[in-house]
């Protein structure tokens, strides 16, 4: 004989309450017709100050476009004439994913989720702040609205929709129209691209880059960094040591150039061309570019004439070493 489960006696009730409202908590689909005026691509590098006209139960299409880590929101102004003052709750938006279709214009059947639902402000001037991320920072002020939910980068394309809930409204109502700008809301971000230059005679020797003491696992990446200023350091046995500092702008990606050059140390000499050089008693022809030396500690000695001077530096690895020779005239006056 088959086993029968039977509530216990004192919870039927309240189970028979939920299984009634289980079913409540499903997002549905919905069909709606709509004249959908125009799109919308945003980007972090072209934001869009097109104005899209809307009017009653008319809709805009937006989506997003390019590199989405720069993004925390959408900002979508609402321009009002000024005859909507006297038409307060009779208008609330809506905005819908998973639209079907997506494209297109004109009057369209369009099926959709709905995922933000507010009564349009009795303002003139209307500015919805739309969340793409969690956390995003952003919040509803007297002169800004957040909608409760986060609309996720994957659930774009959205419809934005404009909806009569009053009735029995006058001629003048259905004629209204509303201007609309869809603009991105950044974060305190921007990137670099770290572009390595080599000479030809060292290319592919290992170095390790850091940035704010982080240290960077793929240069082939880019690098997201606050806005500001940050710090490079690069280290290797093969190549000079680096340290520079660089500014990062909010939304901007900055080419970095790194240029990696022989760690042999280089001596450069300044002197009077009436001057001999001599770097370890050994006389130097003079170039622009140094001589290249070892590490280690060298004699540098100028002459000119019977005028003799030299001095003994400590050469280290990775370092240019400038070595003038200046001659002053010192005037003194005594009564």
């Amino acid at each position: 004989m088959p086993a029968i489960f039977k509530f216990p006696s004192r919870f039927p009730a309240l189970c028979f309450i939920i299984l009634l409202l289980v079913p409540c908590v499903f997002i549905y689909a919905e069909s709606f017709r709509t004249t959908v005026e125009g799109s919308v691509a945003v980007s972090y590098d072209r934001p869009s100050e097109n104005p899209v006209s809307l009017g009653i139960n008319s809709s805009l299409v937006i989506s997003l476009d390019g590199e989405l880590r720069f993004l925390k929101g959408i900002e979508l102004e609402i321009t009002a004439p000024q005859s909507w003052l006297q038409y307060r709750g009779s208008l609330v938006m809506n905005i819908y994913n998973n639209i079907n279709p997506v494209a297109g214009t004109g009057l369209m059947d369009v099926v959709g989720t709905r995922v933000a639902y507010e009564a349009l402000p009795s303002r003139l001037r209307i500015i919805y702040h739309i969340p793409i991320r969690a956390q995003s920072g952003l919040r509803t002020t007297t002169t800004v609205t957040v909608p409760s939910s986060v609309i996720q980068p994957a659930a774009f394309p959205v419809v934005f929709r404009l909806m009569q809930i009053g009735k029995g409204l006058s001629d003048d109502f259905d004629r209204l129209r509303f201007s609309a700008v869809v603009r991105p809301i950044l974060s305190d971000e921007g990137a670099v691209r770290l572009v390595p230059r080599f000479s030809s005679q060292l290319r592919n020797r290992p170095f390790t880059v850091l940035i704010n003491d982080n240290v960077i696992q793929n240069i082939s990446e880019l690098v997201f960094l606050r806005e500001g200023e940050n710090h490079l350091v690069v280290f290797s046995d093969d190549y000079r040591n680096i340290s520079r500092r660089f500014i990062v702008e909010k939304g901007k990606i900055i080419d970095l150039i790194i240029d990696l050059l022989d760690s042999t140390p280089i001596i450069i000499f300044e002197a009077p061309q009436n001057a001999q050089i001599f770097l370890n008693n050994t006389p130097v022809t003079r170039t622009r570019e140094g001589m290249a030396v070892e590490p280690g500690s060298h004699e540098v000695r100028f002459q000119i004439g019977d005028y003799t001077m030299s001095q003994t530096i400590n050469v280290q690895r990775g370092m240019t070493y400038r070595v003038t020779m200046a001659v002053d005239m010192i005037i003194q006056e005594e009564e």
